[in-house]
């Protein structure tokens, strides 16, 4: 059986980690959770960017998910046009397993939230400004739409349902 891949995409401070883990423990044992963070930050410390050697890395673990999971969940910033290539491999990996997500948050509220954080010390206003790339949708996979509005619990259960779990 196919292994779903759930993508969750947005800006910093949008809240796809958070749901990322309560999907992960619902979903139980066997998902793998990537995040674009640790991967690119902790494990390789590399610059995010057009050439970033994270997308290597990154496929790496798809493809383990793809043969040794049930369920895979990314969730990152990951810029679209700078992970074209990750994006185009999932899409020829996964076909109709394919569950995209994008958090469409104006940017007072993205600071809003990361406020919140216990990391909320490690970068500020700046940062998330400079970082900040409005609607920045994947094109070739389709992204259903996450507003402000919803809190946590909805997104969670509303993806639960669209993956039929």
């Amino acid at each position: 059986m196919q292994p779903k891949i759930i993508i969750l995409r947005g800006n910093s401070g949008s809240g796809k980690t958070t749901v990322a883990k309560k999907l992960q423990k619902i979903l139980g044992h066997g998902t793998l959770l990537i995040s674009q963070d640790v991967i690119r930050r902790e494990m390789l410390y590399v610059q995010d960017g057009a050439d970033t050697k994270a997308v290597d890395l990154l496929l790496q673990l798809i493809m383990y998910g793809k043969e040794n999971c049930t369920s895979i969940i990314l969730e990152g910033i990951l810029m679209s046009d700078w992970y074209r290539r990750l994006f185009e491999t999932i899409k020829n990996e996964f076909e109709n397993e394919i569950y995209a997500y994008y958090f469409d948050l104006p940017f007072e509220e993205t600071l809003n939230r990361h406020k919140t954080k216990p990391f909320a010390t490690e970068f500020g206003e700046n940062e998330m400004k400079r970082w900040w790339k409005e609607k920045d949708y994947i094109g070739i996979i389709p992204e259903q739409i996450i507003g402000k509005n919803m809190t946590e619990n909805e997104i969670v259960d509303m993806i639960i349902n669209r993956i039929g779990h």
